[in-house]
């Protein structure tokens, strides 16, 4: 589709599950995305930045959100001793 100008943009664009990679459909009502904001040293808000995880709804039903959440935090930084890769 293009717009005015003649510039090519689409109305949907997929996602990804953060966790499974797995594209996550546009009728997967169970889905979520989750926007952790990023602060900084003396703990407030920094606008605008943040890191956006998407879960589909496959992780969620199977119950592994909350650990799928930990894991990708951890890796990000963002929570240490919480999730290691021996479990």
């Amino acid at each position: 589709m293009q717009n005015d100008q003649g510039i090519q943009v689409d109305l949907y664009q997929p996602r990804k599950c953060s966790a499974t990679n797995r594209l996550i459909t546009a009728k997967d009502h169970a889905s979520v995305q989750i926007n952790v904001g990023e602060v900084d040293e003396k703990g407030h808000l920094i606008p605008n930045t943040y890191t956006r995880y998407e879960l589909c709804g496959f992780v969620r039903c199977s119950g592994e959100s909350d650990d799928s959440l930990n894991r990708l935090a951890t890796d990000d930084g963002f929570l240490k001793n919480v999730w290691t890769h021996q479990r």
